[in-house]
């Protein structure tokens, strides 16, 4: 691959002097770049944190171009290659010298008859005062429990360690297939996390307020779009037939994270 989409999280690189000695190195290997996916971009280069590359997996999702994260910020799992190593890292593409993994997602069909992605996780919880809400979960039609929480947590694995981990939930092997139910801050002592199979289609439902207050609810995908939800509406979770494809430089590479992040 040669012909890159550059993108830039502009607040960890102000000046741009990274991006001009990434799209400089580039040029200089023959290839070409553009700040705008098109038919004849090939990869799509982030450079930035976790956060930046989920952006531009929502943005391109539809393209389906592989992308690579360089990791501008603090230890990154989806913007898996480090500031030093960029350069064996690109030169690796160049010589195809590099693998695809796919990663699965989540879509969501909201109340208003749309549907939204995930690559990380649907966070459905309470906006507004403190308040413990009940939310109802269905599996595949069949009532499983109502939790009095903060909110519902559905992550892929890929957000397991994201706020599935600060939330108590398990680290998965991102290349995994399966759906994490985690409570947030549930108000008893038994909620743990449960793991769905990835052919699962679960409905969460928001009761109502424990108080007279009136309710404030909502759906977050990957911590970006918000969708207002009212007490008594459902919203439908299962796995998406899209998937985001990583360019990965090794398997390895998710361990080697992990044990890095152990050790901080």
């Amino acid at each position: 691959m040669n012909n890159f989409c550059v993108i830039t999280n502009t607040i960890k690189d102000p000046d741009h002097a990274f991006t001009d000695a990434v799209c400089s190195f580039i040029t200089s290997h023959g290839g070409t770049y553009t700040d705008s996916a098109d038919d004849r971009t090939q990869c799509i280069l982030v450079l930035g944190g976790d956060g930046t590359v989920l952006q531009a997996a929502g943005t391109y999702l539809e393209r389906g171009i592989p992308l690579l994260g360089i990791n501008l910020g603090t230890l990154g799992y989806l913007a898996e290659i480090e500031k030093n190593a960029w350069k064996e890292a690109l030169l690796r593409v160049f010589s195809d010298n590099y693998e695809i993994e796919n990663r699965m997602m989540l879509e969501g069909l909201c109340p208003d008859g749309r549907v939204r992605y995930a690559l990380n996780d649907v966070v459905i919880s309470r906006n507004g005062p403190p308040q413990i809400l009940g939310f109802d979960v269905f599996v595949n039609g069949q009532f499983l429990n109502t939790f009095s929480a903060d909110g519902i947590l559905l992550s892929t694995p890929t957000g397991s360690t994201a706020y599935n981990l600060s939330a108590g939930g398990p680290i998965v092997e991102p290349s995994a297939r399966l759906i994490l139910l985690t409570p947030v801050c549930p108000h008893t002592l038994n909620n743990r996390s449960i793991v769905l199979s990835p052919e699962d289609e679960v409905q969460i439902g928001v009761g109502h307020p424990s108080r007279s207050l009136e309710i404030e609810a909502g759906a977050v995908f990957d911590g970006g779009e918000f969708v207002q939800l009212s007490a008594g509406e459902r919203i439908t979770i299962r796995e998406s037939k899209k998937t985001v494809r990583l360019v990965k430089m090794g398997r390895k590479s998710f361990l080697e994270t992990l044990h890095r992040k152990m050790q901080g």
